[in-house]
């Protein structure tokens, strides 16, 4: 079963009281955006294989959306972090790569790199 620590109220929660909300540090689609970047933000995320930074909301819980990186294929949770920040922490990173030696962040991630 997947636990993720809710950074706002200090609580380990479980995936029951979890919501998913996709991949974070991705460009929201603003109301200026066209149909082609619009159907981008709606339809293309990424499914890696191995660490990943998703959104989550703590649904039964404080109700407050946060950030996670942990690993798609063994559910390894490296941290989470709140939702108003815009680049993954410095530790959470050194954790995945002490983990994942191999491992390339994808572009958007901006501190990753």
């Amino acid at each position: 079963m997947l636990i993720l620590h809710c950074p706002y109220c200090d609580l380990n929660a479980d995936e029951t009281e979890l919501a998913g909300g996709g991949e974070a540090h991705i460009k929201r689609a603003g109301m200026d955006a066209d149909d082609t970047a619009f159907e981008t933000y709606l339809f293309s995320r990424k499914n890696p294989r191995g660490p990943h930074f998703e959104r989550w909301r703590h649904a039964n819980g404080c109700g407050k959306w946060f950030h996670a990186a942990r690993c798609t294929q063994t559910l390894e949770v490296f941290g989470t972090y709140p939702a108003q920040t815009l680049e993954p922490p410095a530790d959470i990173i050194a954790k995945i790569r002490k983990r994942h030696p191999d491992w390339q962040p994808d572009t958007k991630v901006k501190g990753a790199s």
